[in-house]
């Protein structure tokens, strides 16, 4: 079963201690809300505005007047937050991500340098350093049964508990456009998944999702 040491370069998130003590990437969703909340207060007023409470942008970063930016948030150094953009709360947007046009985010942690530029919803979901969403490609984060969202990987399942668990993608994966992640999909490193995709269950690093009975290594 694909662990946090597996997916995410953790020194690429201002998240960092957020995932210390955890084995499954998932156990962090419960709790960023409060992470920011403990994080925020702490960070240098020399570098990060608070233009609402609970709510912190770093001097360098750029939001465009139509963002809407719900509590509590924390935008990184160089970050985009785009026309449109509709942060709910509960998010964590790393140092140079995007957060592009018409972008709905809801308690995630985007890691540093991450791109979802148009039209994609990430909700209770861990983005990767470099992780890239093509336009219209979504994470799917409750089932339509709404019982709890289960982790299936070829060496057994991991029920999360949760009935609300988009995706995990590790560090530079490309989710090709207007894909759909379906509830407790985890994808590995350098992955690549083939637009129009619907992906679910444990997806290996270093594969090409072309569909479910055809995933290959790249090397």
């Amino acid at each position: 079963m694909v662990e946090i040491k597996d997916l995410f370069d953790l020194d690429k998130t201002i998240a960092k201690k957020l995932f210390e003590g955890k084995t499954y990437p998932w156990e962090v969703l419960d709790e960023i809300k409060g992470f920011i909340l403990e994080l925020g207060p702490t960070l240098d007023p020399e570098e990060y505005d608070q233009p609402y409470e609970n709510v912190w942008v770093a001097k360098d970063a750029k939001v465009f007047p139509s963002a809407y930016l719900g509590a509590p948030c924390i935008i990184d150094h160089g970050a985009e937050v785009r026309h449109c953009a509709f942060i709910r709360g509960s998010a964590i947007v790393g140092k140079n991500a995007v957060v592009g046009n018409s972008v709905e985010l809801k308690n995630a942690v985007l890691f540093d340098n991450v791109q979802t530029p148009h039209y994609n919803y990430v909700g209770d979901s861990v983005l990767g350093y470099k992780a890239h969403m093509g336009a219209g490609s979504i994470t799917s984060n409750v089932k339509s049964d709404k019982t709890h969202v289960v982790v299936k990987d070829p060496e057994g399942f991991i029920d999360t508990g949760r009935k609300k668990f988009g995706a995990m993608l590790g560090d530079y994966v490309e989710v090709g456009c207007n894909s759909v992640l379906n509830p407790g999909t985890v994808v590995g490193r350098h992955t690549n998944i083939y637009p129009t995709s619907c992906v679910r269950g444990v997806i290996p690093a270093d594969s090409i999702y072309k569909d479910k009975v055809d995933i290959v290594l790249k090397y």
